[in-house]
């Protein structure tokens, strides 16, 4: 039996336009299941231990970079080193990912924010119908952060596939849920250099925009859904 996992992860939040939180973007990393990663994860297990940050913990990019709970003993030469782990072991798996992105002052409200993102979600699945229709089943993980998403992502599925399964994570047991918290940040990031407002936390973790995108963005375009 041929599966696709896909994991999902948000940055933003559904309430009013805030000029210090503009941007809703959901993140969905897709694996093949038959594109074994067991490597992959030891690998990373081995160098997270080395930098003591035992494989048992997720890795949560927001509080990493802002050196908030449970990161606030780590210097930041650590926490970068942390990042770059995750980083460069997602470059290694075999995954693509797709971000939506959407600026909130762009909608009147919250249910229009929610139907357009509920079109661009299903426009997307359309537009790959094949790819997803190669599967014999397709399993949805997501963390059910935000009931809101949550409710959009199974009302699309549901829609457009013909079958598919939903599973709850616990971020700690999927290296892939963590990849899409990271490609989800990263995406974040890109936005906020794109238009110069990168926070200090962020500057001293990344050091310029001109390194976030030599060093990060680069490598994860590459991993982009085409």
């Amino acid at each position: 039996m041929k599966e696709l996992s896909i994991f999902v992860d948000e940055a933003g939040d559904f309430g009013d336009y805030e000029k210090h939180n503009p941007y809703y973007i959901v993140t969905m990393v897709f694996h093949d299941q038959s594109e074994e990663i067991d490597e992959e994860i030891s690998v990373l297990n081995r160098n997270l231990e080395i930098l003591k940050y035992g494989n048992n913990q997720a890795v949560h990019t927001e509080p990493l970079i802002r050196r908030e709970y449970p990161y606030e003993a780590y210097l930041p030469n650590e926490r970068r080193a942390i990042f770059s782990k995750l980083y460069y072991f997602a470059l290694h798996c075999g995954i693509k990912y797709k971000s939506f992105i959407f600026y909130k002052s762009e909608y009147e409200n919250q249910f229009k924010l929610e139907a357009r993102m509920a079109r661009e979600i299903s426009q997307f699945i359309r537009n790959n119908l094949e790819f997803f229709q190669s599967f014999d089943n397709v399993i949805l993980y997501y963390d059910n952060g935000q009931h809101e998403l949550n409710r959009i992502l199974n009302t699309v599925l549901a829609t457009e596939l013909v079958d598919y399964d939903v599973r709850k994570v616990v971020p700690s047991e999927y290296k892939l849920f963590q990849v899409a918290d990271l490609f989800c940040t990263l995406e974040l990031l890109e936005q906020k250099m794109n238009n110069k407002s990168l926070s200090k936390s962020e500057l001293i973790l990344f050091h310029s925009a001109r390194d976030l995108k030599k060093d990060f963005l680069k490598g994860m375009h590459k991993k982009r859904f085409e």
